[in-house]
């Protein structure tokens, strides 16, 4: 019988401690005389594996082992060393260690503990994979090996007890974990810290998230342990009533303007016990109003009922209550979630903020957020700041609030002084981006669409699918409102596995629609929907944009559609004007020189390039990379302005790249004004850090981490007449380009040879005049 059971087992598992990694079940259960058995079940692992796939199920199944080594480790118990996991069924895993009789504890805790962990290790990726919350169910059970018997028997009948708890449960009233729980509670001894939330622009303390820890010699230190415990037995409500009042009571003065962040389940709002009138009575007996208080909502946790939950929550809001989404980013519903609730203030997991400085990945994924906020009309708030190279990142990003060790630790009574921001305040002078307005609303790229509700069936909706071609998505709609897009491909591959038919044809559409689906307002330009559209997840890359007007389905875009007309867009966008600076772009300015080479005249053309500009752009992000690029559009625009004449033309052919047409008398006077001044402007495109040091560390072109000064610009200057090509004139300056960012700094470099097209054929650069700013010598 054992073994069958090892064989069941294939292999003996994932080795967590000890020295028996390779030893099989059936010898480590001869091996000792009493062992400790937990077994730990997947709920729906099977229906799991069918619906996401073999990759999704086995990487639940890596987290749950990984959750059962942290789980063990943090039992502190010597006889755990020993510890052996071994697969049993789908989703199932027998853990054994030996019991010596020295436990400290009884084992129902302890496996009852550990399930509350495991959860816990599970409920952020689980939630981001399937949208479902983890259910572990867990058995326990002792083995003793008796004299004289053969103790396959005994092992057995220990590992069905495991399996039959499972199956049923544990009654937590029995727990000895349960009733210091119910004590904890009854006797409010629950400790509130305040962690300080700080406004980078000012550096002063904006508010303070109050949070919530049990005694320091218990489980329930943990906050996680406190709370899952408590949802566990149905007394989440009472918790998190004693927390917040605890937390109102404790606050004591808030200057103006200042607010307390009280840290609320979605499914506590809808409590009855839950009440404006009880919460605000509390409030106003310590001096506070509604106004100072924020409600913030952790998105790790799914909404049963929305409709219910937005309307509680706009109750709360009507009486004066404000809002935040924590978390943001890292939940089951995403940016939809928040567009639904138009949080005052939008918290960023610590996941995002972690190494931000040296990944410009997170960097412009946060970058977008703000701006996306900012349009909203909500703040940011960048949580788990740990280090003052992030905390630097994230005031040049413009992230509007922070909170993390680096800033301030949670202590009790609340800090009144924070890490002083000056020294890392970047000092970037702000240049108006110019609003060219050479898009097109994606609004005028919409088709109609059929719409459904949201109890519609799955099999009426394949009628539709059928009887509506050449429409490939449906949008799912309340009220016009658009909730959910089924895609008729996605449709198919769910309805094409294995049960697929039974499972959902007679379902309604929300089980299958996809809840956050892309959604933008009919004025969003072309571009930037493209952009969001791009940076979705694969399976949802190329699914149709909903188009609302007024918050109502208007119509749908295909990603087909989209690009297309992005092309024409950009096709028209070459011919006319370059969308940041607004300077003519590459199609005007070989007019303008062919214009010229027509008239036969002499002219000179000035190539101007950036160095060191991509360490910058992905050291302080594209929104300051843009701002240096307008900076130089601005200097050559003036100094051409000022020393050029009449007809002289400034192009911006893309990237840092420009290029000057102008008469041929006034090039180094220009060149001149420009490498001076750009030297002194750029320096305020720096933290005063950086600039003081006169350099920053980043990563090159070769991956390598290095010292980079700062950016600098180069310029070419090149004599053309006569019968040439455009060919010849771009061969020649990007000829004298490259010597001239060969050599350090601010530098201008004159070619000495006969102009392009009066015959000169020789390859060698003969450059002299060629002026280095940085130390004012001469070549």
């Amino acid at each position: 019988m054992l073994d069958t059971l090892g064989h069941s087992m294939q292999q003996p598992g994932t080795r967590l401690s000890g020295a028996l990694s390779n030893t099989s079940i059936k010898g480590f259960v001869a091996g000792h005389t009493g062992l400790n058995l937990i077994i730990f079940r997947i709920s729906d692992h099977i229906l799991l594996r069918e619906l996401y796939g073999d990759e999704v199920a086995s990487s639940i199944d890596t987290l749950l082992r990984e959750g059962v080594h942290e789980a063990i480790t943090d039992l502190h118990d010597p006889e755990a060393k020993g510890t052996c996991l071994y697969p049993l069924e789908s989703g199932e895993y027998l853990l054994l260690w030996p019991d010596n009789g020295t436990r400290k504890y009884r084992l129902s805790d302890a496996a009852f503990t550990m399930k509350l962990r495991i959860q816990q290790h599970l409920k952020r990726d689980l939630l981001r994979w399937t949208g479902r919350e983890p259910q572990i169910n867990v058995g326990c059970a002792s083995y003793r090996r008796r004299n004289n018997e053969q103790p396959e028997d005994d092992f057995m009948q220990a590992v069905r007890e495991c399996r039959i708890l499972a199956r049923k449960g544990f009654d937590l009233d029995a727990l000895r974990l349960s009733r210091e729980f119910k004590a904890i509670l009854q006797t409010r001894d629950i400790q509130t810290l305040y962690q300080p939330i700080v406004h980078f622009e000012t550096g002063s303390i904006m508010a303070w998230e109050a949070l919530s820890r049990g005694p320091a010699d218990s489980p329930f230190r943990s906050p996680a342990m406190l709370f899952d415990l408590a949802e566990e037995m149905g007394m989440l409500f009472a918790l998190e009533r004693v927390c917040r009042e605890n937390a109102i009571k404790r606050i004591g003065r808030l200057a103006e303007g200042q607010k307390l962040f009280l840290n609320i389940h979605p499914r506590t709002l809808t409590d009855p016990g839950f009440t404006p009138g009880s919460t605000r009575d509390i409030i106003e007996k310590e001096g506070l109003r509604a106004e100072d208080i924020v409600l913030e909502i952790t998105e790790r946790h799914s909404i049963r009922d929305f409709s219910l939950f937005y309307k509680t929550l706009d109750h709360y809001r009507g009486q004066g209550f404000q809002v935040a989404i924590d978390d943001a980013g890292t939940g089951y519903s995403g940016l939809s979630t928040i567009a639904e609730l138009k949080p005052n203030f939008i918290k960023i997991d610590m996941s995002l903020i972690r190494n931000i400085d040296r990944d410009p990945v997170r960097r412009a994924l946060l970058e977008t957020i703000v701006t996306f906020a900012d349009k909203i009309d909500s703040k940011v708030i960048a949580e788990g700041i740990e280090t003052r190279e992030e905390a630097a990142t994230l005031l040049q990003i413009g992230t509007h609030y922070g909170q993390g060790f680096f800033l301030g630790k949670p202590q009790f009574p609340k800090q009144q002084s924070v890490q002083e921001l000056s020294s890392i305040r970047p000092s970037v002078q702000p240049i108006p981006l110019r609003n060219i307005g050479c898009s097109i609303p994606v609004g005028s790229l919409a088709r109609p669409v059929v719409s459904v509700t949201p109890a519609t069936l799955v099999s009426e909706m394949r009628d539709l699918f059928k009887e509506k071609q050449p429409h490939n998505s449906i949008a799912v709609t309340e009220n016009g409102v658009p909730v959910g897009l089924v895609m008729e491909y996605h449709l198919n591959r769910q309805l094409s596995a294995q049960y697929g038919v039974a499972l959902y044809f007679k379902r309604p559409a929300r089980t299958v629609m996809d809840t956050n689906p892309l959604i933008v307002d009919e004025a969003v330009p072309v571009e930037d929907t493209a952009q969001m559209a791009m940076n979705r997840n694969q399976l949802q890359a190329y699914d149709d944009i909903i188009v609302t007007r007024d918050g109502k389905l208007l119509g749908l875009v295909s990603v087909q559609a989209l690009l297309h007309s992005l092309a024409q867009l950009q096709v028209e966008l070459a011919k006319g004007t370059n969308p940041l600076t607004g300077l003519p772009g590459n199609v005007a300015l070989e007019n303008e020189i062919e214009k010229r080479l027509k008239t036969g005249g002499a002219f000179a053309l000035i190539y101007a390039d950036l160095d060191n500009f991509k360490a910058y752009n992905d050291y302080y992000g594209f929104k300051n990379g843009d701002r240096i690029i307008l900076l130089l559009a601005e200097i050559l625009t003036w100094a051409v302005n000022r020393h050029g004449i009449r007809g002289d033309v400034v192009a911006h052919i893309g990237g840092d790249d420009f290029v000057c047409v102008l008469s041929r008398q006034k090039a180094e006077r220009i060149c001149l004004a420009v490498t001076r001044c750009f030297k002194r402007l750029v320096r305020s495109c720096y933290s005063a850090h950086d600039r003081d040091r006169g350099w920053i560390l980043a990563r090159g072109r070769d991956g390598v981490e290095r010292e980079f000064p700062l950016v600098s610009v180069s310029l070419a200057v090149i004599d053309c007449q006569g019968n040439c090509s455009l060919m010849e004139i771009g061969e020649r300056a990007a000829q004298m380009k490259h010597f001239a960012k060969s050599i350090p700094g601010n530098v201008f470099v004159v070619d000495r040879r006969s102009p392009v097209g009066t015959g000169s054929t020789g390859t060698e650069c003969h450059c002299a005049g060629a002026v280095q700013m940085d130390n004012s010598s001469h070549m």
